[in-house]
């Protein structure tokens, strides 16, 4: 009887074993894809797959537990029945085919981002239109599904030639019997969800090397759990006195006042008349530093973008604060630090925000949020209608208006036509406006209008960057004829940069990115290399209008001065901060590290670990520490003035 016992939890084994073999062969190809970027030696490759072994098993116990309760309860009777056998291979073609899928968009997910599974992939699981839609109209799904399926059939075929799931399901064992067998299986997934993390995967100084050290499965499961992660439980914290008074330091700034002891509202006071330019903000999908020739780059894809640069305040040592769209948009709506966890646009206590769009109202602007997509996703309607927008997003633009388009929406071209009419109608109504344009086609599957430019649609990078260069001159070239061009000023930045993997923690190649603020009437071109991040576009903007406020922002007027350099950069858990050539990184279970930039171009920054600076470490601590508790306790919210 006990043979039988085995063999009917032999099922279990046979996940357990598909799964550990699947996940080393796609752990093989994507060393083999990142070969050039990780150390080549015995001891680093070693660690890789018996690391990676280790996740792949935790992976797996979290995979069976539906199978073992299924086969603990299932009754002996009709274990065996003619139809529980057609249930059974049916379910078990069903989870080859899910095995051989995974391993395949393990692959496709590391192409686009260079990383395991991660809390990406858990935003896109939500908006399955847009991304079931991008995946379509990148890949050749048909011939993908055909050869998924195929693979799965020949496993499937070899399985039933060896009559392994015959012989599971010829056994006989009673429920006692099976109660050791089902308990011992799910103690695994229990002792692991309480005592694995993340940081068994940390074997390298190379973060390459790590990812492949981990399970996709169980970076997914990861990504799912640390959804929120609360500053105080699981970061360094200091006292709260301490905390303030630090914050105070860093973003006061000359002509403020600060009102309170246990925040940083403070009245920004500027001497003479306020200005009333109009502002455009475009904030340009996925437009990394090293495209511009402006900052190094090789090609020559953004020729309008770099005639701009020259006529404009460029900011050449500028960063973004996250990987993600959302963080961008937070950063730049907000002026608030990448606090761990989600961004603040996808937190469901996210209204009445200290957002710049009240700011602008007060001032008696017009302000929309103007997107060529569907600004359900991702949250932006939502956060945007709440924090002084009006929201213009696809279904405001008639068919007239949508000329092309992908599944992530409109082109640039048209979302920037769409624009110009908005400020038209603004101008109309003797409204200063302030438009926040968000632009998608520099984003896969990389498709646009053909004719535009000397690289073929839906053939890569290249071309979607150069086709947004393209669609924004021609965007000034037309404003230009405009009654309010000479009034307007045109803030030109990124998102994010279009890769976020590196060799490092946080690598700050690849938060580079340039910000370019346009107004030939209004302000003479200079550059700008003072280090700076996403949270200081605002007061800088409110500088350039001369305005007097109250303001809770963490950002300052780069153009000041005094503006004290440094950036705030991170992933949702890791919290960066830059300045005076280091980096300083918190980590959830509390822990700090700090790096000395060894060597800094557009595609690789060479760092070596030090010592870490009491001073810097306060710093740190006292930006995301300070920004949670007062997300914390309401504090960060607008109140009419």
């Amino acid at each position: 009887m006990k043979k039988n016992i085995t063999n009917r939890y032999s099922f279990i084994n046979l996940v357990f074993l598909l799964f550990l073999i699947i996940s080393a062969i796609t752990r093989t190809v994507l060393l083999v894809r990142s070969i050039d970027i990780i150390e080549l030696s015995f001891v680093e490759i070693a660690k890789i797959y018996l690391i990676g072994a280790f996740y792949d098993f935790v992976s797996a116990g979290y995979l069976v537990i539906p199978f073992v309760l299924y086969l603990f309860f299932m009754p002996q009777k009709f274990f065996g029945h003619t139809a529980h056998r057609y249930v059974a291979y049916a379910f078990t073609y069903i989870l080859l085919f899910g095995a051989v899928f995974l391993a395949f968009s393990e692959w496709f997910f590391w192409d686009e981002f260079s990383v395991r599974f991660n809390f990406i992939a858990v935003d896109y699981l939500i908006y399955t239109k847009e991304v079931i839609g991008n995946i379509r109209e990148s890949y050749p799904m048909g011939l993908l599904l055909s050869v998924i399926a195929a693979i799965a059939g020949v496993i499937f075929y070899i399985f039933c030639k060896l009559n392994y799931i015959e012989n599971i399901l010829n056994t006989k064992s009673s429920i006692k019997q099976r109660i050791k067998p089902a308990f011992i299986y799910l103690l695994v997934p229990i002792v692991s969800f309480a005592s694995v993390s993340d940081d068994f995967s940390k074997i390298s100084k190379n973060q390459y090397s790590n990812e492949l050290a981990k399970s996709g499965l169980y970076s997914l499961f990861a990504a799912f759990r640390n959804n929120t992660l609360d500053y105080d439980t699981f970061y360094i914290t200091d006292k709260q006195e301490s905390v303030f008074s630090n914050l105070k330091k860093s973003v006061g700034e000359d002509g403020s006042t600060f009102l309170n002891s246990n925040d940083i509202t403070r009245d920004v006071i500027k001497q003479g008349e306020e200005k009333d330019y109009n502002v455009m903000m475009i904030v340009v999908e996925s437009l990394s530093g090293k495209f511009l020739k402006t900052l190094g780059a090789e090609k020559e894809l953004t020729p309008n973008l770099d005639i701009l640069a020259k006529e404009s305040i460029f900011f050449n040592n500028f960063y973004a604060t996250g990987t993600r769209t959302i963080r961008g948009m937070e950063a730049i709506t907000l002026s608030v630090p990448p606090t761990p966890g989600r961004s603040i646009v996808k937190r469901p206590d996210n209204h009445n925000m200290y957002s710049s769009g009240f700011i602008f109202r007060n001032k008696g602007y017009e302000t929309k949020f103007i997107y060529g997509g569907h600004g359900y996703f991702d949250n932006m309607n939502e956060f945007f209608s709440n924090n002084g927008f009006n929201i213009v997003d696809r279904a405001d633009f008639s068919d007239e208006e949508d000329t092309f388009h992908t599944v992530w929406g409109v082109c640039d071209e048209d979302l920037f036509n769409k624009s110009l009419k908005e400020a038209d109608m603004s101008y109309r109504a003797h409204k200063p406006f302030m438009n926040f344009i968000m632009t998608t086609s520099n984003h896969r599957p990389y498709d646009y209008p053909d004719g535009r430019i000397d690289i073929p649609s839906h053939t890569g990078r290249d071309g979607a960057v150069k086709y947004t260069d393209y669609a924004i001159g021609d965007f000034i070239k037309k404003a230009k004829n405009k009654p309010w061009f000479k009034n307007t000023v045109f803030v030109i930045v990124a998102d994010h940069c279009s890769t976020s993997a590196g060799k490092t923690e946080i690598p700050l190649d690849k938060y580079h990115i340039p910000l370019i603020i346009y107004a030939p009437e209004i302000l003479k071109p200079q550059v700008v290399d003072k280090v700076s991040s996403q949270i200081d576009i605002m007061p800088t903007l409110f500088s350039v209008l001369n305005w007097s406020y109250k303001s809770k922002f963490y950002g300052s007027d780069i153009l000041r001065p005094s503006f004290k350099e440094r950036a705030l950069i991170g992933t949702y858990q890791k919290l960066g901060l830059y300045k005076e050539n280091k980096l300083v990184v918190l980590s959830p279970t509390k822990k700090i590290k700090s790096y000395e930039v060894v060597e800094q171009d557009l595609y690789d920054t060479k760092y070596k670990e030090i010592q870490i600076d009491r001073s810097l470490e306060a710093e740190i601590v006292s930006y995301y520490q300070g920004a949670s508790t007062l997300h914390k306790k309401r504090l960060d919210r607008y109140e009419c003035q």
